[in-house]
Formats: structure tokens, sequence, C-alpha cells
């Protein structure tokens, strides 16, 4: 309980922190200012920020795993003490196509009531900038999402009880509720989200698999924003999503899943923690899943746009 209060108020000061840097450099610059006084910086910039923040949280949980749970903050990765590599990058091969799929079926998808992002190109610059900062912070931020919610909140749930499955369903409400609420098809797909990422991670041992489709899904919706003038600045999260995006996502996202395990079968992924020792001698940690490192516990889904095509799982920008 300790911990998950350093991860909240950690993640709150990083926020603040990047807002006051923010503040700064925009003082220092003379940048405009909106309505209410803050630095405006465009959709490219504002994003970064947005993204940064979110990034920051990483830190923020292997930190208390280490100060507050007094164990390797390697851990909260896998029941190896460390982010497997090799793992992950099968995971990113099978999550490629899928997370594809996903983006090129919701374009192909009648717009929403109520329209949607105009595509009109945005520019060789502008889309030039707007990709190489997506393809820089995106994969910090979401897997910094799957640190929070599929690692620490799991783990800290899990702690308390004999099973890991109950700690399933907590995670995947608040990591829902995290994104704000749009439609009632948007906040369904991602409880369906946060809990076929959680079934993964306790499957595989690991955050490897849910890391790999939280990336792809994240970059690839947030790349083709990009290019597209003022898509980066849009305001829409995955829970916006209507409902035939939702027939679309879930189905993709399972078949993902069926993947993943059949290769963590075959290739025998490890999902029991080794043998510890703890200055007592070794000793056996007990349930196949991750939400039991070296005896310790067990652990945020991705920054602006998220679904506007509809494409990224990311928490609105209001959201730190």
């Amino acid at each position: 309980m300790l911990g998950t209060l350093v991860v909240l108020c950690g993640a709150v000061l990083a926020a603040f922190a990047v807002f006051a840097g923010s503040e700064i450099v925009g003082a220092v610059l003379d940048r405009p200012r909106d309505g209410d006084g803050n630095v405006l910086w465009g959709g490219t910039g504002d994003t970064a920020l947005a993204l940064l923040s979110l990034a920051l949280c990483i830190p923020v949980v292997l930190l208390a795993a280490r100060w507050t749970q007094r164990r390797p903050v390697g851990t909260v990765s896998s029941v190896t003490g460390a982010l497997r590599w090799r793992w992950l990058g099968l995971c990113l091969t099978v999550a490629l196509p899928v997370s594809a799929a996903i983006l090129g079926i919701s374009l192909l998808l009648p717009a929403p009531e109520g329209g949607g992002q105009e595509m009109t190109w945005a520019g060789l610059s502008p889309f030039l900038l707007g990709l190489a900062t997506v393809c820089l912070l995106v994969p910090f931020q979401a897997a910094a999402e799957e640190y929070v919610f599929r690692g620490w909140l799991t783990q800290a749930v899990g702690t308390w009880f004999r099973s890991p499955w109950i700690a399933l369903a907590p995670q995947a409400v608040l990591f829902a509720a995290a994104h704000g609420w749009g439609t009632p098809w948007g906040f369904v797909d991602l409880v369906v989200f946060g809990l076929v990422a959680g079934l993964l991670t306790v499957r595989t041992g690991g955050l490897e698999a849910a890391i790999a489709l939280h990336v792809l899904n994240n970059l690839l919706a947030m790349g083709f924003m990009a290019a597209l003038a003022g898509g980066l600045a849009t305001d829409e999260t995955a829970a916006d999503m209507g409902g035939l995006m939702l027939a679309v996502d879930v189905p993709l996202v399972v078949l993902y899943a069926a993947v993943v395990l059949y290769l963590a079968r075959r290739r025998d992924i490890t999902t029991h923690a080794p043998h510890s020792t703890n200055g007592h001698g070794p000793r056996p940690t007990h349930g196949p899943h991750p939400a039991h490192g070296p005896h310790p516990a067990h652990g945020l889904h991705g920054a602006e746009g998220g679904y506007p095509v509809p494409g990224a799982k990311t928490a609105p920008e209001r959201t730190p």
C-alpha cells in the first residue's frame, strides 16, 4: 500500500515537473499562451510533453519497488528479474500485423457520428517532426502504462490474494477510467484490452507481450495522425471509439493473445520466478505468475490520440 502511494505521488510529481519545465522554457522563449495562461507549443509539442509525463512513470514504478519493497527493480518486468528482450522482439513481430490490421480497418469504417479527423496532409516538415516525436516517446509512454497497470497494480493487488486472476479486474477498470469517459464502447474496449494484457502478463510471466501490442498500436495510430494537419492536436482517445470499431478491435486483440500464448508454450517461456535469497537462504516462490516476483507483490495504455482513427490506446493529455 505504501508503494502504491509512492507510485501515485511520483506520477503526479513527474507530471508537475514536466509542466513546470514547460512553463519556465515558455516564459524564456516568450511562447504564446491560451485563455487559461498555459504555454502553447502546438500539437506536436503538447503531445511530446504529455508523452514525456507518462513515460516518467517507468522510473517512478522501479524506484517504488526498490525503495518501499527492497526488491530488485527488474522483478516488476518479469519473473526472471529482467525484461526478456528476445521474447519482446518476438511479441513485436506478432503485434505488428495485428496493429496494422486494426489501423487499416479503422480507416475503412464509416466516420463516427459527429465527424472525425479531417484527412488533410500536414506537410513534409510537420510530418517528419511529429513522426520523430512519436517514435522517440511513444515506446516509453506505452511501456510506462504497462508498468503501472499490468506491472505495479497487478502485483500490488495480487499479494493480497492466493490466485493471481483476482488482481486482473481492478487494474483493467482503472486503466479504462484513466482514459476518461467517452462512449460505452470505448470503455468496454479499454477494459477488454486491460484484461487481455493482464492475462498475457500472468500467462507469460512478464510484461513483454502487453508492452509489444501497446507500443505498436500507439506507434502506428499516432504515426498516422502525425501525417494529418492537426492530427496530433486531437483530444480523442480510445475511450471515444464506436461500436463498429469495438467489434473489430476486440477479436484482433484476442487473436494476438492466442498467438502469443501458443508461442509461449512452444518456446517454454518462463512463468515462475526462480528461487531467490533474502538473507536467510534460498526460498521458493509461489504461483506461476508475475504477480509474485522473488516474493514481492507484482504495477499506465497510450498518450494523445488513441483511436482518433481509432488507433492508439493512450491516456488523454489531461490525465497524467
